[in-house]
């Protein structure tokens, strides 16, 4: 079994460069002080490329929290971070303006937003259910229905990644009606809007990301094994081909490849990060 990678490569064209990040915070998590969230450890690998990061989090303490594990590692970063709800379309807007403002462009897109509710159609609760909407696909409408103009006309056009999960092709144990739903909309969001925007120089993919180790397994251990970390660290990895899970390293790695010139023939797809997860009980071509 290979162990977790913490390698990030350096892509030259991604120095100077500005990027957007939606759920950029950092939760406390005492029991791995050292691993970080998806879009934390995608700031702090864009950060090592020279990027120019704006980001926000509904909690102005977990989005500073990351803005310094990041400096403490790079620096000279050049990252800011703000309170903002990105369900809702004047924070979006301001949010955006601010990184106008910052730095008159936006080049990069991370949108990392999303939230889970366990249950199904009966269980849920209508606002459980709305707020899912919400949360994990309307925060990407709404970002990139804000960005993608300003994307436009600067001319260079951008880079933009969407969060998906493998939930979106099938059940995986639990029941998450809203979750899984919601993901799967979000490849179908990612493809067509990479057509409209082709011409204009406008790549969108989706990371879609296995079992991964980060803080939001604490909540998870809580929910749903009585509260044994360990134990559903070890049963996760066990369901995994590699016989590990995954680490936001590398959902930030493919966020890395996806917005830099190395895949600049590469729109409208998704990209599994799952250690062989889906290949194993999936068919979702």
């Amino acid at each position: 079994m290979a162990p977790p990678s913490t390698y990030s490569p350096i892509y030259p064209d991604l120095k100077g460069k500005v990027a957007l990040i939606t759920g950029i915070g950092q939760v406390p998590q005492a029991k791995d002080s050292e691993i970080w969230g998806n879009g934390a450890s995608t700031a702090r690998f864009l950060a090592r490329n020279g990027v120019k990061i704006v980001g926000c989090d509904l909690n102005i303490q977990d989005a500073e929290r990351t803005k310094s594990r990041v400096l403490e590692e790079t620096p000279d970063a050049d990252i800011f971070v703000l309170t903002a709800n990105a369900t809702k379309s004047d924070q979006v807007e301001r949010l955006v303006q601010t990184a106008v403002d910052r730095h008159g462009r936006i080049d990069i897109l991370i949108n990392n937003v999303g939230t889970s509710k366990p249950g199904g159609p009966v269980e849920m609760s209508e606002d459980d259910w709305q707020w899912q909407l919400d949360v994990n696909l309307g925060s990407a409408f709404l970002v990139c229905k804000h960005v993608f103009p300003i994307m436009e006309r600067q001319g260079s056009g951008g880079a933009v990644t969407v969060t998906g999960s493998i939930s979106a092709f099938g059940h995986l144990g639990k029941m998450h009606i809203g979750y899984s739903t919601t993901k799967a909309a979000l490849i179908n969001f990612a493809k067509c809007t990479a057509v409209q925007y082709a011409t204009k120089g406008i790549r969108i993919n989706c990371v879609i990301p296995g079992l991964m180790h980060t803080p939001m397994l604490a909540r998870l251990a809580s929910e749903y094994n009585q509260g044994d970390y360990q134990g559903l660290l070890d049963k996760r990895g066990n369901g995994v081909p590699m016989g590990r899970q995954g680490t936001s390293n590398d959902v930030a790695n493919a966020n890395l490849f996806l917005v830099s010139d190395a895949a600049s023939y590469i729109t409208g797809t998704s990209l599994v990060v799952d250690g062989g997860v889906t290949a194993e009980v999936c068919n979702y071509g």
